[in-house]
């Protein structure tokens, strides 16, 4: 086992994680007739927008209270209201999202007690619920952020209810829309209620419109939010989300509700765990499709294993996706000689050691709160396969001459980002073609001889 100690330097030179407020705009934009404020410079939501409808190919607008040099000095309250106002004046929402920015948490801005202040004077007919979360980037990165969105909208919109419902909670991280379209069929082939939080399947990935939608339609509807106080279980997925707080947590501290963490159902150790998760809870057998799904993959890895045996591959991003494709590696006989993250939970080893059968003899390179400088330093000491992660890792993989397979987000220089599934078999199935194909042309394009059959 090498793990490398991080050195403390300052600034970070290309950082393998995004900002907070952009992960608490995913949630939000996951949730119907919503819009997201942030609570800072126009800038920030500038940025936040480039990023989503670059890797989503769809118009999203992000609202922004657009500090000025005046408001940073002496607060921004009167542009809160102002900003809060005009939203309700032009979308009509049912609900707005702020997530605060570095700046106005640098300065100190109590959004609480400006809220308080805004919903004492309000005159307006119809006042649309509001949620806030602190999300500065310096203390945390995207994933932070999106699980502290999730956790504020469960904590100030769930309610009890007289008696328990039959649906499952449902709170599946930051995955692709495809991801999420992939596990409300299994919900449905379960024949199983449930609530999803987030759900941007159709407002990050919908259809052509014929004209402009101020807000898409689509996201969990704000009456199923407060239901989810009377679910029958919860489930979570993320392993180092399991050491946190959660959404989860919350409603099985407030209202004794099981709550299940799992791991990212990627691969079929991990997808097998969420399927017997689902028989538990349910007391149904899974659906003939399923099994017929995972044994179809088991076949694809028995007819792909001596092509991928022991190849060499780097994985990086969040830390929940790199646990959840190291096992996945794993499984499929790849070694992932180098996981990296910038996330710091310091679970990221622990994590990793319960996926990766006897982790600690193996030489693995694990990276915790890392940028591109230190991934691309160790890399090249590994004699890697392919890279597997997203869009920000190209330059690396140009520069060592190796090929990337591009996974989670941001996916900025390729079509189909939101299109990709991770999870559950069938994600696992598209996954191992595409690594068993590009492992493939590696060693062709290398051969001297040229061959065209295997």
């Amino acid at each position: 086992m090498k793990a490398k100690i991080k050195e403390e330097y300052t600034p970070v030179r290309n950082a393998c994680k995004l900002c907070s407020p952009l992960g608490a705009s995913f949630v939000f934009k996951g949730v119907a007739n919503t819009v997201p404020l942030l609570h800072g410079s126009q800038g920030c939501s500038t940025y936040i927008r480039r990023y989503l409808i670059s890797h989503f190919n769809e118009p999203i607008d992000i609202a922004s209270s657009n500090f000025t040099e005046e408001t940073a000095i002496f607060g921004g309250g009167a542009n809160l209201q102002l900003a809060i106002q005009n939203i309700i004046e032009q979308y009509k929402p049912e609900l707005i999202g702020i997530a605060s920015t570095c700046l106005s948490e640098t300065i100190g801005d109590d959004v609480g007690l400006m809220l308080r202040d805004y919903k004492k004077n309000y005159t307006g007919e119809k006042q649309p619920e509001i949620v806030s979360v602190s999300t500065p980037s310096y203390s945390g990165t995207h994933i932070d952020g999106f699980h502290a969105a999730v956790r504020s909208i469960v904590d100030s919109l769930s309610v009890k209810g007289n008696k328990k419902a039959e649906h499952i909670n449902i709170f599946p991280g930051m995955l692709s829309p495809a991801d999420f379209r992939y596990l409300k069929e299994i919900f449905n082939d379960f024949k199983t209620d449930y609530v999803m939080l987030p759900d941007y399947s159709d407002t990050f990935d919908g259809p052509l419109w014929t004209e402009y939608q101020k807000i898409p339609e689509g996201g969990t509807a704000i009456k199923d939010i407060a239901s989810m106080g009377q679910a029958s279980a919860s489930i979570e997925f993320g392993r180092i989300l399991a050491e946190e707080e959660s959404a989860g947590k919350l409603l099985k501290e407030r209202f004794k509700i099981p709550c299940f963490s799992l791991g990212i159902p990627i691969g079929i150790n991990e997808t097998d765990l969420f399927f017997n998760t689902l028989k538990a809870i349910t007391g149904k057998p899974a659906p003939e499709k399923y099994i017929k799904e995972r044994s179809r993959l088991i076949d694809a890895y028995a007819d792909g294993h001596k092509y991928i045996f022991q190849a060499r591959a780097a994985i990086y991003g969040e830390e929940d996706l790199i646990v959840g494709l190291a096992s996945f590696l794993s499984e499929i006989g790849i070694i992932p000689v180098l996981c990296a993250s910038g996330g710091k939970s310091g679970n990221l080893e622990k994590k990793l050691g319960e996926v990766i059968p006897d982790l600690k003899n193996k030489e693995i390179t694990i990276l915790e709160g890392a940028d591109f400088m230190e991934i691309g330093e160790a890399a090249k000491t590994l004699n890697l396969d392919f890279l597997l992660g997203n869009s920000k890792g190209y330059k690396l993989a140009r520069e060592i001459k190796k090929p990337l397979i591009r996974v989670g987000f941001p996916i900025h220089d390729r079509l189909g980002g939101a299109r990709i599934i991770h999870v559950g078999y069938r994600g696992a199935q598209q996954l191992f073609d595409t690594i068993s194909n590009t492992i493939i042309a590696l060693r062709q394009d290398e051969s001297p001889v040229g061959y065209t059959y295997m």
